[in-house]
Formats: structure tokens, sequence, C-alpha cells
């Protein structure tokens, strides 16, 4: 038994040390502006007429919405007959310490929506903010609602709740030193604040790994998941300086999200005055952004179609499971395709 063990625990140690696949879904670069770029996934039999532009967080790498062939929520709505565009936000450069939230939030996003819906060919498009990013969607439909189709968000936070509350409005906390030091806040600075939220998650992987793929039956499919959801989890990016400062200072310790404290090119950032189609989904085991963290989102927004949805499940893992394929992507494929329209058919040419 102790052989085997060793010989399961080896060669898991050498598909570590090969790179996981991610990202496989066929792409394409539609838009390259230097600091970050639009990806695109095209159906082989498009079957909706708005696209989906899926803004992902800014201190994550984007495949976490492909993460791998049967976890992939991208593969999944790209069969489903939906284009997607995927927001790769790259890694800061040394510059963008000084690049603000309501740029990002407000003219970036801007030109990923307006390049999403003209290169499709739509009036809008359908827009997801997963986390951090859907932080930044909703912010960008309090002052522009009439771009979206709708507006879809996981897991997004409005208003700092649980440990990250008492952290971040701690009075030793200095968001501002940090920036001072760093510029752009180091990524390992950040991946260790997550780790320290549930400061037994690494052994519980440890015992979790043992326990499914030693200990029992090898597991090929199960291995697959694990190495691709860990090359995810440590392949973070910084975040740039002044970003990070709003976020901790304006968002999460003075909630001027929620006190509609907040502007975008001028104008006030308020959350009742979004009007698009709302679909807000939080997860009960989300230790990161817990529901009443998100919740105001939904109680604030001034959308006539708004649906809330408390689903079983983690911050990542709901969205990457296998699980996730019957039940978050079915349900967010439904409400797109319930709010769309059918692609027009083209004209027969002529054989003559």
């Amino acid at each position: 038994m102790i052989t085997n063990a060793i010989q399961a625990l080896t060669r898991v140690g050498q598909m570590m040390r090969t790179k996981a696949r991610v990202g496989q879904t066929p792409h394409h670069v539609a838009r390259d502006h230097g600091n970050w770029r639009l990806l695109r996934f095209l159906p082989d039999r498009p079957r909706h007429r708005r696209p989906i532009l899926m803004v992902p967080s800014m201190i994550n790498r984007w495949y976490v919405l492909d993460l791998m062939p049967g976890r992939s929520l991208v593969e999944y709505l790209v069969d489903e007959g939906f284009t997607v565009d995927v927001i790769d936000w790259g890694a800061p450069r040394r510059e963008d310490r000084y690049l603000r939230l309501e740029e990002v939030a407000g003219a970036t996003l801007g030109r990923a929506i307006r390049a999403s819906a003209q290169d499709a060919g739509a009036d809008r498009p359908h827009v997801l903010g997963y986390c951090m990013g859907g932080t930044l969607t909703a912010m960008h439909a309090a002052v522009h609602p009439e771009a979206m189709a709708s507006l879809t968000t996981l897991a997004a936070p409005v208003r700092a709740a649980g440990i990250l509350a008492d952290w971040t409005r701690s009075p030793a906390f200095d968001a501002r030193a940090l920036v001072d030091a760093f510029g752009n806040v180091p990524w390992p600075i950040l991946q260790a604040s997550f780790l320290l939220l549930r400061p037994t998650l690494t052994p519980s992987k440890v015992a979790f790994l043992w326990d499914r793929a030693i200990r029992g039956p090898w597991n090929e499919d199960f291995i697959d998941g694990f190495l691709a959801k860990e090359k995810w989890a440590n392949d973070n990016v910084s975040m740039p300086g002044e970003v990070f400062r709003a976020w901790v200072e304006d968002i999460y310790r003075d909630d001027m999200l929620v006190e509609g404290g907040m502007r975008i090119d001028g104008i006030p950032v308020r959350l009742e005055q979004i009007t698009t189609p709302l679909h807000a989904l939080t997860f009960a085991d989300d230790y990161i952004v817990p529901e009443e963290s998100a919740e105001p989102l939904v109680e604030m927004a001034a959308s006539t179609d708004k649906v809330h949805l408390h689903l079983p499940g983690g911050h990542v893992g709901a969205v990457v499971s296998k699980g996730a394929k019957h039940h978050l992507w079915p349900l967010l494929s439904s409400f797109w395709a319930d709010r769309d329209e059918a692609p027009k058919a083209q004209p027969l040419r002529s054989l003559a």
C-alpha cells in the first residue's frame, strides 16, 4: 500500500510539473489595446443575434471561464450557438499604477462593449461580470444602462462583508502605503491575503487529493480537473496601484459604491439607475464574496426584469465544476436566450 501511495504521489508530482492544458476553446484576438485584449470565440452554427461579453476579475487570468474541455463555460455557450467575447486584462505595466478604477469601469469597458456589439452586427451585447468584473460592469450599467442588452453578475461584490470587511476597515491597514511602496500591488501579496481567508485550504486540498486520487482508484479525469484549477489558482497577476487603492478605500472601506459617491466621467455612479435586465448570482459557500456583499446590487437596481439566484457552491467551484454544466450554465444560457433574437437568415446565393 505504501509503495502504491508513493508511486501515485510521484505520478501526481510529475503531472504538476507539466503545465495543465487550459483555455483550449478555439478563439482569436478581436482587439489588442496593449494592456488588455478582447478574445473572440465563434460558434460553428450561430443561433443567437447578440454576443455575450465576459468580464473577469483584474487579478485573475481570464481562462477560468474556459478552464478545460468539459469544464468550460465558454465552450458550453459556443456549443449553444452564442458568440462569446472575453476580456483578457493581461498584466499591468509599471505606468499602469496610475490607472484609475473609473477609467476601467468607464472608457475601457465602453470600448469592449461597443466592439463586441459592432463586430457581431448587434445593437447591444449581453454582459457577464465575474467577481471584480461584476463590480466593474455594474458601475458601467449604472451610468450607461442603454449599452447592455442584459447584465449578469457572478459573485460580484459591491460592498465589503465578512473577514475582508474587517481587514480593509482596520486602521492598521494602509492601502496607500502599500501602493507607494510597490506601485502595482504584487500578486503574491494578493494571493497570500486570499489564502489567509481560509488557512486550512492548502492542507485540505492535499487531503482531498489523497482521498480521491491516491488512496482510492486512480481517476485521470479528476486529476486533470484538479491540475487545471490549481494552475489557474496559482497564475495570478498584480493589481494596478490606483485601482487597488480605490477598491479598498472607496468601495470596501467607505462604501462609496452603495452610497453613490463614485463617478465615471464626472457622472455619479448610482446603482438605482441600473435599468437593464439583471441576473445576479451568489453562492452559498462563497467566503470571498458572501451573499451580503453582493445583495445590495439586487436590492438597489431599478430593473423591472430582475432575477437573483443564491446557489450551492463556492466562489470558483460553482463556475468550473463538472456539475456546473448541469446547473449553473443552463441557467445562464436560458436567461440570455430568452432575452435575445435569432440571427437573420442569410439569403441563398444563386447558382446560375
